[in-house]
């Protein structure tokens, strides 16, 4: 029994030092970039976001490509970041932006905290 517990504890440590290697090494969703740094290329975005019924500017679709080319792990981070959401918009509207700059690429049904990217139903 003990042998097994030992084994439990050597398997949490390890993990925790690759978890601190990783942040170490700026890997991240984004790399070496903090989802709320990167959230500041989405300044074109802010109208789009904050109304449905907008269309999103060619800025605000390129830099929503650009991101979301890093990944799709990104992009999420990115849309339910701090920085986005203390400018006022609301995260079940920037979810909708890759689906409304019509990204052919986009991570269709990658889950994003509560909310699947960029099949969102948005409710009145």
């Amino acid at each position: 029994m003990r042998s097994v517990s030992v084994s439990v504890v050597v398997l949490v440590l390890a993990g925790a030092v690759l978890a601190a290697a990783r942040l170490a090494d700026g890997a991240g969703p984004c790399g070496a970039s903090p989802p709320d740094q990167v959230a500041l290329k989405l300044a074109p975005c802010v109208s789009a976001a904050k109304d449905p019924d907008s269309t999103p500017s060619q800025r605000c679709c390129s830099a929503v490509k650009d991101i979301g080319e890093k990944s799709a792990e990104c992009l999420c981070a990115v849309l339910l970041s701090k920085t986005v959401r203390q400018i006022g918009v609301k995260p079940e509207m920037a979810i909708t932006i890759p689906k409304r700059c019509n990204i052919a690429n986009r991570p269709i049904g990658y889950k994003c905290g509560d909310f699947t990217l960029p099949n969102l139903q948005l409710q009145g």
